[in-house]
């Protein structure tokens, strides 16, 4: 069985790699460039086991700053993030007077941004990433004389590598042992979070120092700050019981729309984009539909990446100054000891959602650049089999996607609603960048 898994995941590769079709000279657009490797780029984060969510967010967030400002150093109508961006300073300036093929420009950054984010990425992926080069490269370079080639994949490959030396810094560079600590003193008392899996690794939890990261837009990892979660409490009729009573109740009575809606959204690491790819695979299939320019793929994306990016630290910031506890671990205590969620439990404490702190802040991203209620249908699980789901606009999705948790027995209601809440204010912060001159 394992040996089909990876001829699977051989061939999914390679059909990603091949799938760029001839091109003849020039019909290779840098739009078409950001749409492959991001395709591409999306299966590695599936099949990279140390790309938990938090990790994916943050290779997107640089993997869409390097595109974009590779591109805008050549566009006028386009405004540098440098400055804007926590730490971040103006990437080398094109040589006045010569000429720069955008595609080229953003072929080789992207190619070489993602060796290097996916850079322990297994043996497939690297052959996968090599082979995109490779012919990419050929296309974008065709009928093109060789000094603007060369000079094109040279100036991308500054870029790409200015982003990273900057992105060095910024606390989340080195992910070892999969994101969990080989120690870590956990919290006593009833209200604090404990283990809730077998797993001998996930006795500590996954990135505790996480939060204290360097955002992108945000201030700090506490720059949109929560209120306390209800106060703990074992008491029937209080409010913490009640909020467990509810996920306890809500689970024991699911109906077949409320699973399938957890199951949609449930995004599991290795077994999808993870919740962040979630999020850019919407944006990405929004765009494609339009027609998109490569300036606005690339605004969008540097956007999205930023936005999930400092949702994730500002939630791994709350969740460990508040350490609460998972519903699981409640309700076998206090209510019922046989009681199981439909969703595994992930290996970190509670408070807030985190499927709600970054759904928030997308959808916050996506309304500002497409507009009020804009409706659109989910297909990022169509290769999945799971059916496509259609949203009235983002913020209907993003409460899906947070009630999800409650269907799927892992997070009490407050960390749903004031988790959307939280990605709202760290969504306004990236909304509040200048991109366009």
């Amino acid at each position: 069985m394992k040996a089909v898994g990876n001829r699977l995941l051989a061939l999914c590769f390679v059909i990603i790699a091949l799938a760029v079709p001839p091109a003849q000279a020039g019909s290779v657009g840098a739009d078409k460039v950001m749409r492959d490797w991001y395709r591409l780029v999306l299966e590695l984060v599936r099949h990279t086991p140390t790309y938990s969510p938090p990790v994916a967010s943050r290779a997107f967030a640089y993997l869409g700053v390097t595109a974009y400002e590779g591109l805008a150093s050549g566009d006028r109508t386009l405004t540098s993030l440098a400055g804007q961006l926590n730490g971040l300073t103006p990437v080398p300036q094109r040589e006045a007077g010569l000429a720069y093929d955008e595609a080229v420009v953003l072929q080789a950054a992207l190619s070489s941004a993602a060796r290097q984010l996916f850079g322990n990425t297994g043996p497939t992926g690297q052959r996968a990433m090599k082979r995109m080069t490779e012919k990419l490269a050929k296309e974008v370079s065709d009928g093109l004389a060789p000094d603007l080639v060369a000079r094109s994949e040279a100036y991308g490959q500054s870029v790409t590598a200015h982003i990273l030396t900057w992105s060095e810094g910024d606390g989340g560079a080195k992910v070892e042992n999969m994101g969990f600590p080989l120690e870590f003193a956990l919290n006593e008392g009833p209200a604090h979070w404990v283990p809730t899996s077998l797993i001998n690794q996930q006795q500590m939890p996954l990135l505790p120092k996480w939060g204290e990261n360097r955002p992108f837009a945000m201030e700090t990892g506490n720059g949109c700050p929560l209120p306390s979660p209800p106060a703990y409490s074992e008491e029937k009729g209080s409010d913490f019981y009640n909020e467990a009573l509810e996920v306890y109740e809500t689970v024991k009575n699911v109906t077949p729309e409320q699973r399938a809606i957890a199951r949609f959204w449930s995004d599991d690491p290795m077994l999808s984009p993870t919740p962040p790819g979630h999020w850019i695979v919407i944006g990405l299939k929004i765009l494609d539909e339009r027609k998109a320019s490569a300036a606005d793929h690339a605004d969008l994306m540097a956007r999205l990446g930023v936005t999930l990016a400092d949702a994730f630290i500002g939630c791994w910031h709350s969740k460990f100054e508040y350490d609460l506890l998972r519903p699981v671990t409640y309700i076998k205590r206090v209510i019922d000891p046989k009681w199981e969620p439909i969703l595994i439990t992930p290996p970190f404490p509670e408070y807030p959602s985190g499927h709600s702190t970054q759904s928030g802040a997308a959808a916050t991203v996506l309304t500002a650049f497409f507009g009020d209620n804009f409706a659109f249908t989910d297909s990022t699980h169509e290769k999945d089999k799971l059916p496509n789901r259609g949203f009235t606009s983002f913020w209907d999705a993003a409460e899906e996607a947070g009630v999800s948790r409650l269907y799927g027995g892992i997070h009490f209601r407050a960390a749903i609603d004031l988790g959307l809440d939280q990605g709202r204010c760290i969504g306004e912060k990236t909304v509040a960048l200048r991109t366009r001159g």
